[in-house]
Parts: C-alpha cells; sequence; structure tokens
C-alpha cells in the first residue's frame, strides 16, 4: 500500500507538500479510502495535504467519493480549519445527495459563503459549491441570488471575481 502519511506529512502548513504526487498514485477505490482516511488525522497538515489530494481526485472520480458520503456530511458540520472547510465545500458538491442531505449541506455553505469571519477562499469555494449544486436542484436558483446579493455588496475582491464566472 501507498505510504500517504510519508508523503503527506512534514513541512509548513502554507505547503501543499507532495499532494500532487499522492493524486498520481491513486489508481482505485482502494487507494482512495485510505487516502480518505487521513482528513480524520489530528495534524492539521496532513488533513489540509489529504483533503487537497482528495479534492484533486475526485475532480477526475467524483464516484470515489460517494461511500464517504456520511462520514463527509458529518465532518462538513464539525470542521473548524480552515483550509479542510475550502476543499469540503467543494467535494460536498460532488455527492449524490437526498433532498435533506442537500437541504442541510446548502444551508451549512451559505452560512459560510456570507460569514464575513470565514476565510476568503472558505466563502468563494463555498460560493462555487451552492453554485455546482444548482445543477442538481435548480429550484434553489432563488436562494442563491439572495445569497450573490448579499456578498455582492461586500466588494471583496476575490469574492466579486467568482461571481463573474457563474452564468445564471
Amino acid at each position: 500500500m501507498i505510504d500517504f502519511e510519508k508523503l503527506l506529512g512534514g513541512g509548513d502548513l502554507r505547503s501543499i507538500g507532495a499532494s500532487d504526487t499522492v493524486v498520481s498514485l491513486v489508481k482505485n477505490q482502494a487507494h482512495f479510502d485510505a487516502l480518505f482516511g487521513f482528513v480524520f488525522s489530528h495534524d492539521r497538515r496532513l488533513v489540509m495535504r489529504a483533503a487537497d489530494a482528495v479534492e484533486k481526485v475526485t475532480r477526475e472520480h467524483p464516484e470515489y467519493l460517494q461511500t464517504h458520503k456520511t462520514a463527509l456530511l458529518q465532518l462538513l458540520h464539525t470542521a473548524k480549519d480552515k483550509e479542510l472547510k475550502w476543499h469540503l465545500a467543494l467535494l460536498v458538491a460532488r455527492l449524490q445527495l437526498s433532498d435533506e442531505e442537500l437541504g442541510n449541506a446548502w444551508q451549512l455553505l451559505t452560512g459560510w459563503a456570507t460569514n464575513k469571519k470565514e476565510s476568503r477562499i472558505v466563502r468563494v469555494n463555498s460560493l462555487q459549491a451552492l453554485y455546482n449544486l444548482l445543477s442538481q436542484r435548480q429550484e434553489l436558483k432563488q436562494d442563491f441570488v439572495i445569497t450573490i446579493t448579499q456578498v455582492k455588496q461586500e466588494d471583496v475582491p476575490s469574492i466579486k471575481a467568482r461571481l463573474k464566472q457563474f452564468k445564471l
């Protein structure tokens, strides 16, 4: 098995370490499952890098994430560190969600997107996730427009840049 801990550990929190190498090594569900386990580590660097790798792997293989849906949804509600939150925001939109799950995720992501105390990356990624979730539930478009209207008034460059990308 791949030694993900060795590849993802150590170094500075501001670095993604060897997470890109890890992405290239994940070839199947078993590899992904082993990698996903590190998002629950007590080492913040390991969590951040594992979440980064998980997010990158699931761009091409969102199906790998589905078996971890329950754990990911729980983590979404308990995450404290911004580095994990910004990846979780993007990951939740890749899941096949029930109406109730989507409603809960939508509410949480809207809170992150509109909370001025959250990091700008968390807020931008939450907006992106909400936009991505619209593909599953178009009836939420009006709620999304309300959220956009609210955050647009803040004059935050990174948020404004992301909002320009949305096609409503």
